[in-house]
């Protein structure tokens, strides 16, 4: 492999990848993992790391985390998944996106092991970050999981803390069909005598983690009940806050830079990892926090693309994230609201249409990738339970209608599938 596109091509096409054909790429084992990160001398085991699970808020909480760390001076990996628009997305230096080159010399290092190990797409990106954070010396590293916890390839490391954000139904065919065997799975990130901050509270599964924290004598941080914030009037795209911490005020006009109440959620389990870490990280201060969370950038989250029309795309694609993304839309003063849909064929479509509403008007569309649910099956459903719309080949063609249609006042909504959203060009 001479360029870095014969690289892509080559890891797109290799190996098995969830986002593309879905469960048969998950490796339930971390035998994989364990073989290719044996052969690259165990860099794992070299650099300080979070640990973040959950099935709602990892990657908001993840850009956060990155951001304010960066800000306080610290040399920061971050390691998320998927990616929207570059595979270099995934593997983050100081915010900014692995070189081309490093991940053309990774893949030819490892390719006897691929060979011979047959590793996913997700075991040989993991192992990347791995190796690459631990070749930059990193100070700390964000590493979030795939799927689950317990059995994601993640799950290697050693942390110095994790955190699990919100538990929700999804990949309940890997996960499990209830939310405490979820609970379950993402309880497997918590370590022997590593804290583990819950992110939000959830009473009717708490037990879960009260359990599995006590059987390794590791402190549990219960973080969301102690927080309280007042919103402040401000445009659409991102927010200020006056945020309380039990009897005391912590920070007047904090900005934070989203549209999306739901980053507002992540922020208590964002500020105690941050305690959890300060006594060995003297540089994380309050300047370091404002500065951090008025610059962090989360793409295609409640990302806003224009103003007059408002033009908005959200990744949000399971119940407890489409229900929290038209709770907030719902709120917005806007004439209409138009919203280009698309979705995956792993999704309970009956239970997503329910949630959306019924008086907007909607752009069918469908993604690129084989897991995507073929325009005409959507089309049909959402018109049988009195969703009203036209169909159309992808989320460009689909954007440009609803623009054209669209008044000054009204709202463009870009949802329903990560990959629907990806496909946005110039996001």
């Amino acid at each position: 492999m001479k360029t870095y596109q014969e690289t892509l091509d080559f890891l797109f096409s290799q190996l098995p990848m969830y986002q593309k054909v879905g469960k048969s790429a998950f490796k339930k084992d971390l035998t994989n993992t364990r073989a290719l990160l044996e052969a690259l001398g165990n860099p794992e085991q070299t650099f300080k790391s979070i640990h973040i699970a959950g099935t709602n808020g990892k990657g908001s909480s993840a850009a956060m985390l990155n951001a304010i760390l960066i800000e306080a001076g610290y040399h920061t990996g971050c390691y998320t998944s998927p990616h929207l628009k570059s595979f270099t997305e995934r593997i983050t230096l100081n915010g900014q996106p692995i070189h081309e080159e490093e991940v053309i010399a990774f893949t030819e290092l490892i390719q006897p092991q691929i060979k011979t190990i047959q590793p996913s797409f997700f075991e040989i990106t993991v192992a990347m970050a791995f190796w690459y954070f631990s070749k930059q010396e990193v100070d700390i590293a964000i590493i979030e999981t795939g799927l689950g916890g317990r059995l994601d390839s993640t799950n290697v490391i050693t942390p110095e803390v994790a955190l699990i954000t919100k538990i929700g139904m999804d990949h309940m065919d890997m996960l499990g069909n209830t939310l405490a065997a979820i609970a379950g799975e993402k309880a497997g990130i918590i370590k022997p005598n590593v804290p583990t901050v819950l992110g939000s509270d959830q009473p009717e599964i708490i037990h879960v983690f009260e359990e599995k924290a006590r059987s390794l004598d590791s402190e549990l941080i219960v973080s969301r009940d102690r927080y309280r914030w007042e919103s402040k009037e401000g445009p659409i795209g991102k927010q200020t806050i006056d945020l309380q911490v039990g009897e005391t005020l912590m920070y007047e006009s904090l900005e934070v830079n989203s549209a999306a109440d739901y980053v507002l959620d992540n922020l208590p389990g964002v500020l105690e990892v941050l305690e959890k870490l300060r006594p060995k990280y003297a540089e994380i201060n309050e300047q370091a926090i404002r500065q951090g969370l008025a610059k962090f950038q989360l793409k295609g989250r409640m990302q806003l693309l224009s103003r007059n029309p408002l033009v908005v795309a959200d990744v949000s694609h399971n119940e407890q994230g489409l229900k929290a993304l038209f709770h907030q839309v719902r709120q917005w003063p806007v004439d209409k609201l138009r919203i280009v849909l698309g979705l995956v064929r792993e999704k309970d479509l009956s239970t997503v249409l329910t949630i959306l509403p019924k008086d907007a008007i909607y752009y069918f569309t469908q993604s690129q990738v084989p897991r995507a649910l073929p325009l005409s099956a959507l089309k049909i459903a959402a018109m049988d339970v009195g969703m009203h719309g036209a169909a159309f080949a992808n989320v460009n063609i689909a954007m440009a209608e609803a623009k054209t249609q669209a008044g000054e006042n009204d709202c463009i909504l870009i949802c329903g599938s990560t990959f629907v959203v990806a496909e946005i060009n110039d996001l």
